[in-house]
């Protein structure tokens, strides 16, 4: 949610603020604004609603800002609508045009996150005589930082940290201070931030494709940590004001990974991706030694004697992820022979529940920085439980703070709906869930089934090779009104993602239901012409849910069935048959997503929508 972008160097700051915002607008926005100084004169403050090229117009490209030290943010509204207004970036004064302009306030600033007792400072920043012109939390933020700044006559690094420890919540903070000219200054509590450098310029974003086509050396700055950038050059601090060493990581992903590479739209491309860093994914933890093959967890230091002593397991995501660790839940219970809960992140964190202390907690996020699922971390290790993070972000919150960790190799992932990052953690709760079945003696076939799990990159392409099926029928449908999707088993995780894709980018009502649900109320939805779509991939329940798929048909359903080569029967109770290769049934759910996938991207061109950037929603959600 959010993106900051912030700049000190050589080269005029405005155009690579542009530029860093617009590699940030998959993480949702409803307005946009800069500020640049030129020197030592006072920044220049330009807002606007809507998309970021209303800015890009409003500063002929940035031409129209001239300095070499700036800042800039794509905002999410959470406190106060979206408006010119509320935009960032905030000023210290009392200003009354809304802090655009040249304004000669003493701090400047841009900020992410939710500040929770910001009424309760606003009415203290009121008695000092302060007078807001927003309705939003940032402006109190900077107003603090401005008062705390002046009251005590000190540096701007003191005056951040005594402002940090009046503020609850969450926030990544860049801020300039009039007297400080070629100089920006953070801190970070909970929401995202990394400092880039090269030898002249210094960079700061919300996440590393703003960046990548300027450095990959970057330094990740912890919770309540502050930083002096200027160019070139940054220097940490901790809490107390002292000088803190970081070191400093080299971004592996290059700068063509997070472009679209000739395709229409990220999601199409990220789909397209997904053999590829699947079988990186897979390779990486599976190596040979003299023995054969095998799956090494050592990078993520859970021991074999860890894995057999424990006593049940703990999924704990949002969104996607969340559907990954549904699936995952049938794969692991069915394999290791081993109790297997499955918790909303939103939910784990407040339920008074009993945890086991031989348990393990895995949390599941592609980002690393999902605050739901950060807090439940946090809570299940206050409570003495072991933690297992599967992400894609390197040195990430999430990453951090586990026991344990266990990375995808996605890649940037653009788009806001996910797929090639959801496809990485499947693979990787595959060979969690072979190797746990491995050392607690619950398998013979381990051999075999990482043969299986080594095919799935293949069969992928082979799956994407039939995608223009997938767009004749979604060509069919674009008018549909209401989508349901049942499965059984495996299969009814599979619809769970399914049924998601479906919504967030098409903007078509879809439900996920276990098929065998259906009669219990929801059949009643059914009438001519709705769209059931059955996920049949599971042989023991095919039948099962064929069976409830032809009592939506009889309702006047149409009907489309999703199975492996082979079950050709199919195609005597369904309009519209998708084919997927074989593979164990345990890990077919990774080939069975993306014929979804595909339908769900379809259906929103078709329907002329913006895919890459769906309305309400954010790529990170970094607040509840």
């Amino acid at each position: 949610m959010c993106g900051i972008v912030g700049y000190v160097g050589d080269k005029q700051a405005a155009p690579v603020l542009l530029q860093g915002l617009a590699k940030l607008e998959y993480r949702g926005y409803d307005s946009a604004g800069l500020a640049v100084r030129d020197g030592e004169a006072p920044a220049v403050v330009v807002k606007t609603t809507g998309k970021l090229n209303n800015l890009v117009e409003k500063t002929d490209e940035g031409r129209a800002l001239t300095g070499t030290c700036g800042i800039g943010h794509t905002r999410w509204a959470t406190h106060g609508a979206p408006s010119q207004t509320n935009a960032h970036p905030h000023v210290s004064g009392n200003c009354t045009n809304s802090g655009s302009g040249v304004v000669e306030s003493e701090v400047v600033g841009v900020h992410n996150g939710i500040v929770e007792n910001y009424q309760e400072l606003k009415a203290k920043m009121e008695r000092h005589d302060y007078r807001f012109y927003s309705e939003t939390d940032t402006e109190v933020l900077i107003k603090l930082v401005d008062y705390y700044y002046k009251k005590y006559k000190v540096g701007p690094i003191d005056a951040l940290a005594k402002t940090i420890v009046r503020v609850r919540g969450s926030y990544a903070l860049a801020v300039m201070f009039s007297d400080h000219p070629g100089k920006i200054f953070v801190a970070r509590k909970e929401s995202p931030m990394i400092i880039g450098v090269n030898e002249n310029e210094s960079f700061i974003a919300s996440d590393v494709p703003a960046i990548l086509s300027h450095t990959r050396k970057v330094y990740y700055i912890g919770n309540l940590e502050m930083a002096e950038i200027s160019a070139g050059e940054a220097v940490f601090y901790n809490l107390d004001g002292d000088r803190i060493t970081k070191e400093i990581t080299e971004i592996e992903w290059d700068a063509e990974a997070a472009e679209k590479g000739g395709y229409e739209h990220f999601m199409m491309k990220e789909i397209h991706e997904q053999p590829g860093v699947v079988l990186d994914t897979l390779h990486k933890y599976i190596v040979d030694d003299e023995a054969g093959r095998k799956i090494d967890l050592s990078q993520t230091g859970l021991t074999e004697d860890l894995i057999a002593g424990l006593s049940s397991l703990y999924i704990v995501a949002c969104g996607s992820a969340w559907h990954v660790g549904m699936e995952a839940q049938y794969v692991l219970e069915e394999m290791c022979d081993i109790p297997v809960r499955v918790e909303l992140a939103s939910e784990f964190r407040y339920r008074k529940n009993r945890l086991d202390r031989d348990s393990l907690v895995i949390v599941i996020s592609q980002s690393g920085e999902t605050a739901d699922s950060l807090a439940a971390l946090r809570m299940a290790r206050e409570r003495g439980i072991r933690t297992l993070a599967i992400v894609n972000v390197l040195d990430s919150s999430i990453a951090r703070e586990a026991d344990h960790c266990m990375y995808t190799l996605a890649g940037p992932e653009i788009s806001v709906a996910t797929t090639k990052a959801y496809s990485c953690q499947l693979v990787c709760m595959f060979m969690l869930a072979l190797e746990f079945a491995k050392v607690r003696g619950c398998i013979d076939s381990y051999d075999d089934l990482i043969g299986e799990l080594l095919t799935i990159p293949e069969k992928m392409e082979k799956v994407l090779d039939d995608k223009e099926r997938i767009q004749w029928f979604a060509s069919k449908y674009s008018n549909a009104r209401d989508i349901f999707f049942i499965g059984r088993g495996i299969d009814y995780a599979v619809c769970l993602e399914g049924s998601l894709k479906m919504k967030e980018i098409s903007y078509i009502h879809s439900e996920a239901y276990a098929a065998g649900e259906m009669k219990h109320g929801t059949i009643s939805l059914i009438e001519d012409g709705t769209l059931v779509i059955g996920v049949l991939t599971q042989t023991d329940l095919y039948e099962k849910t064929l069976s409830n798929m032809m009592e939506c048909k009889s309702r006047g359903a149409y009907l489309m069935g999703l199975t492996s080569y082979g079950k050709y029967d199919v195609e005597d109770s369904v309009n519209f048959a998708v084919y997927i290769p074989k593979v164990d049934e345990h890990f077919i759910g990774s080939l069975a997503i993306i014929p979804l996938q595909l339908l769900g991207y379809y259906l929103s061109v078709s329907k002329g929508l913006d895919v890459d950037k769906p309305r309400n929603l954010a790529k990170s959600v970094t607040v509840e």
